[in-house]
């Protein structure tokens, strides 16, 4: 499949923001009404938090493992957004790294909600140039 391209006119699309690149990391367990067996409802509800965060999806790559765990990644227009399930263990890894204009915690918050997770701890790193300055990187939010 060939790349897709983010330029107009010899300029990103999207831009980064002023918050520059920053991953969310969300660990979390999986309840009984967790959706996230059925692949296609997962895009869609992962898709879903994505836009309710200002994020645009431009394309998205899945695997489902024999066991039923689930890698699912979204490529955005800001970066990515990658979802890795553990149904044995009723786990939930959630990584969305961003390059620009996307409102993290909104998308963490949704994806939360729409998953229907228990026991939801999220990181906020900071990453790039700026990242390696004392003080750069703040974790343990709820």
């Amino acid at each position: 499949m060939p790349a897709k391209s983010l330029s107009g006119g010899g300029r990103p699309l999207f831009p980064p923001g002023p918050a520059g690149m920053l991953l969310y990391a969300v660990d979390a367990v999986l309840t009984p009404g967790s959706p996230v067996s059925d692949i296609g409802q997962l895009t869609a509800l992962a898709s879903d938090a994505v836009a309710v965060g200002g994020g645009h999806v431009l394309d998205t790559s899945h695997v489902t493992f024999p066991n039923g765990a689930v890698t699912l990644v979204l490529i955005l227009a800001e970066s990515h957004l990658a979802i890795h399930t553990w149904p044995e263990d009723n786990l939930i890894a959630i990584d969305l790294f961003s390059c620009g204009a996307i409102d993290g915690r909104r998308v963490a918050a949704e994806l939360a909600r729409l998953l229907r997770l228990d026991d939801v701890r999220m990181q906020r790193i900071e990453r790039g140039p700026g990242a390696l300055a004392p003080g750069a990187a703040s974790g343990g939010d709820r």
